[in-house]
């Protein structure tokens, strides 16, 4: 099986986490916490602020780490890198890849379909 090593944002504002739609794919409509894959050498923090600029058109402080999640999909396993993130400069994303996305208070965590690798991300805010 093969691995991809990816890292997700929980960009924050205030108490509400922003979570993205996904609009492709196999995985589709599913939600997710934005991010991509590390290219080679780049640091996870560094590979962050690059894929949040590439899929929402930000500028992002990579602050403090959160988890690492590990999840078996059929046809891959997954190591998820997830750091807190605030968005710098006060530009609202822009959906380049996504197809919607929200704004999520605390208790309103559970009201999306997450991926779900994306569940154990949850989980850790949760405990947060």
């Amino acid at each position: 099986m093969k691995s991809i090593e990816v890292v997700a944002g929980i960009i924050m504002d205030g108490e509400k986490v922003f979570a993205t739609q996904r609009g492709y794919g196999d995985y589709k409509d599913f939600w997710e916490f934005p991010g991509g894959k590390m290219e080679p050498g780049e640091t996870p923090q560094q590979a962050l602020a690059r894929e949040l600029k590439e899929e929402l058109a930000i500028d992002v402080n990579v602050g403090e780490f959160l988890c690492t999640v590990e999840h078996d999909y059929p046809t891959f396993h997954l190591t998820m890198h997830c750091f807190y993130c605030t968005i710098a400069g006060g530009k609202a994303p822009k959906l380049l890849e996504h197809e919607a996305a929200r704004w999520l208070a605390p208790a309103e965590l559970r009201v999306v379909n997450w991926l779900p690798a994306d569940v154990k991300v949850v989980e850790a805010l949760e405990k947060a």
